[in-house]
Protein backbone atom coordinates (compact mmCIF):
# COMPACT_ATOMS: atom_id res chain seq x y z
CA UNK A 1 0.00 0.00 0.00
CA UNK A 2 1.42 3.55 -1.09
CA UNK A 3 2.12 5.77 1.44
CA UNK A 4 -0.55 8.25 1.19
CA UNK A 5 -3.30 5.50 0.92
CA UNK A 6 -2.28 3.87 4.06
CA UNK A 7 -2.32 7.68 5.69
CA UNK A 8 -6.10 7.97 4.50
CA UNK A 9 -6.57 4.11 5.72
CA UNK A 10 -5.31 5.25 9.52
CA UNK A 11 -7.09 8.87 9.66
CA UNK A 12 -10.42 7.19 8.19
CA UNK A 13 -10.15 4.37 11.39
CA UNK A 14 -9.07 6.94 13.66
CA UNK A 15 -11.88 9.49 13.05
CA UNK A 16 -14.42 6.64 13.38
CA UNK A 17 -13.22 5.24 16.22
CA UNK A 18 -13.34 8.25 18.48
CA UNK A 19 -11.11 6.39 20.92
CA UNK A 20 -6.99 5.43 21.26
CA UNK A 21 -7.00 2.41 18.26
CA UNK A 22 -3.85 0.33 18.89
CA UNK A 23 -1.00 0.22 16.52
CA UNK A 24 -1.65 -3.53 16.02
CA UNK A 25 -4.98 -3.51 15.06
CA UNK A 26 -4.18 -0.54 12.11
CA UNK A 27 -1.42 -3.27 10.86
CA UNK A 28 -4.30 -5.70 10.57
CA UNK A 29 -6.78 -3.24 9.06
CA UNK A 30 -4.20 -1.57 6.32
CA UNK A 31 -2.24 -5.19 6.04
CA UNK A 32 1.11 -3.28 6.47
CA UNK A 33 3.90 -2.92 8.96
CA UNK A 34 4.42 -1.21 12.75
CA UNK A 35 6.89 1.22 11.27
CA UNK A 36 4.91 1.88 8.12
CA UNK A 37 2.11 2.44 10.42
CA UNK A 38 4.05 4.77 12.60
CA UNK A 39 5.89 6.66 9.43
CA UNK A 40 2.46 7.47 8.21
CA UNK A 41 0.86 8.57 11.20
CA UNK A 42 3.74 10.69 12.52
CA UNK A 43 3.58 12.15 9.23
CA UNK A 44 0.26 12.77 9.38
CA UNK A 45 0.53 14.44 13.00
CA UNK A 46 3.24 16.64 11.37
CA UNK A 47 1.18 18.13 8.63
CA UNK A 48 -1.57 18.60 10.98
CA UNK A 49 0.63 20.62 13.37
CA UNK A 50 2.27 22.92 10.34
CA UNK A 51 -1.26 23.55 8.98
CA UNK A 52 -2.69 24.35 12.15
CA UNK A 53 -5.81 21.65 11.26
CA UNK A 54 -8.37 21.92 14.26
CA UNK A 55 -7.70 18.07 14.40
CA UNK A 56 -4.53 16.40 15.87
CA UNK A 57 -3.35 13.02 16.05
CA UNK A 58 -2.35 11.25 19.62
CA UNK A 59 0.47 8.98 19.82
CA UNK A 60 -0.56 7.22 23.76
CA UNK A 61 1.98 4.41 24.02
CA UNK A 62 1.29 1.76 21.63
CA UNK A 63 -2.18 3.43 19.96
CA UNK A 64 -3.41 6.38 18.45
CA UNK A 65 -5.78 8.94 19.00
CA UNK A 66 -7.59 11.40 16.91
CA UNK A 67 -9.10 14.38 18.66
CA UNK A 68 -9.25 18.32 18.35
CA UNK A 69 -7.11 20.63 18.56
CA UNK A 70 -6.12 21.45 22.12
CA UNK A 71 -6.54 25.19 21.68
CA UNK A 72 -9.76 25.22 20.26
CA UNK A 73 -11.21 23.30 23.56
CA UNK A 74 -13.50 25.85 24.24
CA UNK A 75 -15.18 26.55 21.31
CA UNK A 76 -15.87 22.71 21.31
CA UNK A 77 -17.32 23.07 24.80
CA UNK A 78 -19.44 25.98 23.64
CA UNK A 79 -20.90 24.27 20.42
CA UNK A 80 -21.66 21.25 22.26
CA UNK A 81 -22.36 22.45 25.98
CA UNK A 82 -20.17 19.80 27.78
CA UNK A 83 -18.74 21.26 31.03
CA UNK A 84 -14.94 21.37 31.72
CA UNK A 85 -14.24 18.60 34.01
CA UNK A 86 -13.50 19.21 37.78
CA UNK A 87 -9.83 19.95 38.54
CA UNK A 88 -7.87 17.45 40.32
CA UNK A 89 -7.93 17.72 44.45
CA UNK A 90 -3.92 17.46 46.05
CA UNK A 91 -5.27 14.08 47.26
CA UNK A 92 -5.88 12.99 43.79
CA UNK A 93 -2.84 14.32 42.32
CA UNK A 94 -1.04 12.34 45.14
CA UNK A 95 -2.44 9.31 44.36
CA UNK A 96 -2.48 9.59 40.55
CA UNK A 97 1.69 10.39 41.04
CA UNK A 98 2.50 7.22 43.01
CA UNK A 99 0.28 5.21 40.88
CA UNK A 100 2.20 6.70 37.47
CA UNK A 101 5.42 5.53 38.91
CA UNK A 102 5.24 2.52 40.92
CA UNK A 103 2.59 0.71 38.31
CA UNK A 104 1.22 -1.56 38.38
CA UNK A 105 0.83 -1.35 42.36
CA UNK A 106 -1.86 -1.58 44.78
CA UNK A 107 -3.99 0.46 46.89
CA UNK A 108 -1.75 -0.71 50.45
CA UNK A 109 1.26 0.65 48.62
CA UNK A 110 -0.25 3.99 47.93
CA UNK A 111 -1.70 4.97 51.41
CA UNK A 112 2.38 3.28 52.50
CA UNK A 113 3.71 6.75 50.54
CA UNK A 114 1.11 8.88 51.44
CA UNK A 115 0.06 8.02 54.97
CA UNK A 116 -3.63 8.22 54.74
CA UNK A 117 -6.61 5.96 53.68
CA UNK A 118 -6.51 6.22 49.55
CA UNK A 119 -10.21 4.37 48.98
CA UNK A 120 -11.84 7.27 48.13
CA UNK A 121 -9.14 9.10 45.75
CA UNK A 122 -8.76 5.50 44.06
CA UNK A 123 -12.50 5.45 43.40
CA UNK A 124 -12.55 8.73 41.91
CA UNK A 125 -9.72 8.42 39.82
CA UNK A 126 -11.37 5.16 38.42
CA UNK A 127 -13.96 6.88 37.71
CA UNK A 128 -12.71 10.19 35.73
CA UNK A 129 -10.69 7.13 33.83
CA UNK A 130 -7.30 7.93 34.54
CA UNK A 131 -6.38 4.39 36.27
CA UNK A 132 -7.87 1.01 35.68
CA UNK A 133 -7.39 -2.43 37.15
CA UNK A 134 -4.58 -4.32 36.14
CA UNK A 135 -4.91 -7.83 37.19
CA UNK A 136 -4.44 -8.66 40.87
CA UNK A 137 -0.81 -9.01 43.07
CA UNK A 138 0.29 -12.86 43.42
CA UNK A 139 0.35 -12.56 47.38
CA UNK A 140 -1.76 -12.90 50.52
CA UNK A 141 -5.25 -11.22 49.78
CA UNK A 142 -4.91 -10.95 45.96
CA UNK A 143 -5.19 -7.16 46.42
CA UNK A 144 -6.21 -5.12 42.87
CA UNK A 145 -3.19 -3.58 40.79
CA UNK A 146 -3.97 -0.40 39.54
CA UNK A 147 -2.02 1.28 36.22
CA UNK A 148 -2.57 4.63 34.46
CA UNK A 149 -5.30 4.57 31.48
CA UNK A 150 -4.80 6.21 28.04
CA UNK A 151 -6.58 8.85 29.33
CA UNK A 152 -3.83 10.01 31.74
CA UNK A 153 -1.57 10.18 28.81
CA UNK A 154 -3.80 12.27 26.92
CA UNK A 155 -5.12 14.58 29.69
CA UNK A 156 -1.43 15.43 31.12
CA UNK A 157 0.20 15.54 27.21
CA UNK A 158 2.76 12.93 27.23
CA UNK A 159 3.20 9.86 24.60
CA UNK A 160 4.01 7.67 26.57
CA UNK A 161 5.28 7.00 30.42
CA UNK A 162 8.86 7.41 29.47
CA UNK A 163 8.62 11.40 29.33
CA UNK A 164 7.66 11.52 33.21
CA UNK A 165 10.37 13.70 34.66
CA UNK A 166 12.94 11.30 36.93
CA UNK A 167 11.80 11.59 40.63
CA UNK A 168 13.62 9.90 43.50
CA UNK A 169 12.33 6.25 44.12
CA UNK A 170 11.25 5.38 47.74
CA UNK A 171 12.48 1.65 49.85
CA UNK A 172 9.39 0.50 51.78
CA UNK A 173 12.08 0.17 54.09
CA UNK A 174 12.93 3.88 54.35
CA UNK A 175 10.44 5.39 56.42
CA UNK A 176 12.27 8.87 56.36
CA UNK A 177 12.61 9.20 52.60
CA UNK A 178 9.06 7.50 52.54
CA UNK A 179 7.36 10.29 54.76
CA UNK A 180 9.62 13.01 52.88
CA UNK A 181 8.19 11.75 49.14
CA UNK A 182 4.80 11.23 50.05
CA UNK A 183 3.57 14.77 49.16
CA UNK A 184 5.53 14.84 45.67
CA UNK A 185 3.15 15.72 42.59
CA UNK A 186 5.68 15.97 39.99
CA UNK A 187 3.59 15.49 36.92
CA UNK A 188 4.17 17.29 34.04
CA UNK A 189 2.31 20.83 33.15
CA UNK A 190 -0.12 20.28 36.75
CA UNK A 191 -1.76 23.37 37.43
CA UNK A 192 -4.43 22.21 39.28
CA UNK A 193 -6.38 21.48 36.46
CA UNK A 194 -5.32 19.04 33.75
CA UNK A 195 -3.51 20.40 30.15
CA UNK A 196 -6.07 18.55 28.01
CA UNK A 197 -9.22 16.50 28.79
CA UNK A 198 -10.98 13.45 27.32
CA UNK A 199 -13.83 15.77 26.76
CA UNK A 200 -11.28 18.23 25.22
CA UNK A 201 -9.67 15.80 23.20
CA UNK A 202 -12.48 13.87 21.49
CA UNK A 203 -14.16 14.42 17.89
Amino acid sequence: MEHSELQRVCEAILFAAGEPVATERLCFAAQAAPDEVHTALRALMDQYAFERRGVRILRLEDSYQMCSANDLAPFVTRALETRKPPKLSASQLETLTVIAYYQPTTKAWVEKLRGVDSSYTISALLTKKLIAENGRLDAPGRPILYVTTPDFLRTFGLESLAELPEIQRVRIDDPETLAASAGQTPLPGFDGAPERTAEEGSK
